[in-house]
């Protein structure tokens, strides 16, 4: 569609949030926080009242849901959802921006319920305590005016995809991966959704995750601030949005490419003839275990204190690291470095009448390793639990964890 076009769905859009309203008064105080809003016309007083009247719902309060929920805060969105179960982590701090050190062992609504009430005392917030699925997010979702998706996982992210266009709520998307990003909005009423760019998710592990690959620390602050930009886009009915187009970011370079997008008429979710009417299975549909989750039980283990009982009796006990050569500099148990994807090509060069024990971060891709090892006819192959983080807990505390 063309930008008027979309400017005037925007401006459709947000007439009946804030028609739905009763009228909207701002306080003096407000008029003073917001004053440098109130001066500018595209916003004044009108669109400050359609601020105030807002639902905004973010999922998660990670690294792209930091910056998102600070400034949707800080702009005067009334009321914010926030939806997350998990606890601060040391790994965090380096681009969740929202928690601090002293935050590290708390659950991140908590943490953040701190600092937004603390920006903001106008707020209206409203916290979620558990993991997204498909039996809540409908209830949920309509609830909110819009959504914005900061997951970091496929199958949420499918499942925020398919719970907005459901519901008729626009899905403000990012993602982040080392130097790289991603920006959209999909699921408005005339813009493609996100299936119609990726009708199905990557084989699992074929695409890592950033506790794999990595991500540099400002990546979620420069995603999650367009994030924001277009989710107040859309409240005030202003501007061109990202909807029926994908901003593409590359930090390393400083660049920013846009790819149009049309809506797909055969998509499942949104297309004319769709297939799906009601929400999935996701795990199943993304294949739900990774590179880097826990290997499962059909793998043959070893724990890292039979491990360390091996070692410490001078057992013949071969130890193959598969993880990257940048992680061996983190730490290593001084075992054999063979990357999992280079396992195929150089299997040749691990005797398989000798016992060996492969390792990765925490026990994906080593389990990985372990199994196509077993099908070369490896007999004597095991998967460490846990991986070099679990050494680190239980063994070696002064180990450096990643």
């Amino acid at each position: 569609s063309s930008p008027s076009n979309r400017l005037k769905s925007q401006k459709d859009f947000m007439a009946t949030v804030t028609d739905a309203q009763p009228e909207v008064v701002l306080s003096n105080d407000e008029i003073l926080r917001y004053s440098r809003h109130l001066i500018m016309p595209e916003v004044a007083m009108d669109g400050q009242r359609k601020l105030k009247a807002a639902k905004v719902l973010c999922i998660g309060a990670g690294g792209l849901g930091s910056p998102l929920a600070l400034y949707l805060t800080a702009a005067g969105v009334g009321t914010l959802g926030l939806v997350d179960y998990d606890v601060v982590d040391y790994t965090n701090l380096q681009r969740q921006i929202i928690h601090s050190t002293n935050d590290v062992g708390r659950k991140k609504l908590d943490s953040a319920s701190d600092k937004l009430k603390a920006l903001n005392p106008f707020l209206n917030l409203r916290t979620f305590d558990m993991k997204l699925t498909s039996a809540n997010a409908l209830d949920l979702f309509r609830e909110f005016d819009i959504v914005a998706d900061g997951t970091d996982n496929f199958p949420t992210r499918y499942l925020v995809n398919d719970a907005c266009v459901l519901t008729g709520k626009p899905n403000v998307y990012g993602s982040i991966f080392r130097f790289e990003g991603q920006a959209s909005v999909f699921a408005t009423e005339e813009g493609p959704c996100y299936r119609c760019l990726y009708p199905e998710p990557p084989p699992p592990g074929l695409v890592p995750s950033c506790a794999e690959g990595g991500v540099l620390g400002i990546m979620p602050g420069l995603v999650g601030v367009i994030q924001a930009t277009e989710t107040i886009k859309l409240i005030l009915g202003q501007g061109d949005s990202l909807a029926g187009r994908l901003l593409l970011i590359d930090a390393l370079g400083l660049k920013f490419r846009e790819l149009k997008l049309r809506k797909n008429p055969d998509c499942p979710v949104c297309g004319t003839h769709r297939t799906i009417t009601q929400l999935i299975d996701y795990d199943q549909f993304c294949g739900i275990r990774g590179q880097e989750e826990p290997a499962g039980n059909d793998i043959p283990a070893i724990s890292v204190e039979d491990l360390k009982k091996k070692l410490d009796a001078k057992a013949d006990v071969f130890i193959l690291d598969v993880r990257e050569p940048h992680e061996y500099q983190i730490c290593n148990l001084r075992g054999y470095l063979i990357p999992v994807g280079d396992i195929p090509k150089r299997a040749s060069e691990l005797d398989s009448s000798r016992e060996i024990v492969a390792h990765c971060k925490v026990g994906g891709r080593s389990a990985k390793a372990v199994n196509f090892l077993r099908r070369a006819g490896f007999t004597k192959v095991y998967n460490l639990t846990g991986g070099i983080n679990a050494w680190a807990d239980r063994i070696d505390p002064k180990m450096p964890k990643y």
